[in-house]
């Protein structure tokens, strides 16, 4: 009884009292910036699919009736002019879209931080722990090790790397944030959802309509 007293105590001494708190917020994008407005252009025009106007004309008007006012890539048509088969629909391009992915989740990612950091006015030094999800890409070293470099953050802090969480991405990353702060006195817990759907990005128009319909509506971005 003795030893498990003593085991109890020392668990008491290592959770926090009190519940776990929000401290700050960041948020970031992507810097190429389309209005909505113009996203039926731009998407028949990168996908060389003018020339099917009376589909541009249905896109136009899901477009319009979405309510969405902006849209961030990381894909500017440059990129798409160098990667011709990222824009055409069963051309092989996986490679290239998890290089693009691979580097700028990361990248996104410290942008939101930044923010967030500043926000909160303390010292990065004294965050404890990381929490990284993406649904863009896998890799090892993970986007968490990366975002942790990017950041210069110290190598003891304890990383969590989620991948592939989908629309549930910002309720795991707060429970999992929230266990971290509860059973960790003194925790200070940085929380990144960074995402992109690059590796969904494609010539859509010859896909299922299901797809398709969904297409205005996707948005590319990042939470914190």
């Amino acid at each position: 009884m003795a030893s498990m007293a003593s085991v109890e105590e020392i668990r008491n001494a290592q959770r926090a009292k009190g519940p776990a708190t929000i401290l700050a917020i960041g948020t970031a994008t992507p810097e190429n910036c389309i209005h909505h407005s113009d996203f039926s252009d731009y998407y028949f025009r990168v996908t060389k699919s003018e020339h099917k106007t009376e589909l541009k004309k249905k896109f136009n008007r899901i477009c319009e009736k979405s309510m969405i006012k902006k849209r961030y890539f990381h894909l500017t048509e440059k990129m798409l002019e160098d990667h011709p088969n990222i824009g055409a629909y069963m051309a092989p391009s996986i490679n290239i879209r998890q290089e693009i992915i691979t580097a700028e989740i990361p990248k996104l990612g410290r942008e939101a931080a930044l923010k967030a950091l500043k926000e909160w006015g303390q010292p990065k030094s004294k965050i404890t722990h990381l929490v990284f999800c993406t649904t863009s890409g896998v890799e090892m070293a993970g986007a968490d090790y990366k975002l942790a470099n990017l950041l210069g953050l110290d190598p003891s802090v304890r990383s969590v790397m989620l991948y592939h969480q989908g629309c549930h991405a910002g309720g795991t990353v707060l429970r999992t944030a929230k266990d971290l702060a509860k059973n960790n006195v003194g925790a200070r817990v940085l929380v990144v959802c960074s995402k992109s759907l690059l590796l969904h990005s494609a010539d859509l128009l010859k896909k299922p309509w299901t797809l398709w319909l969904a297409k205005p509506f996707l948005v590319m971005g990042l939470q914190l």
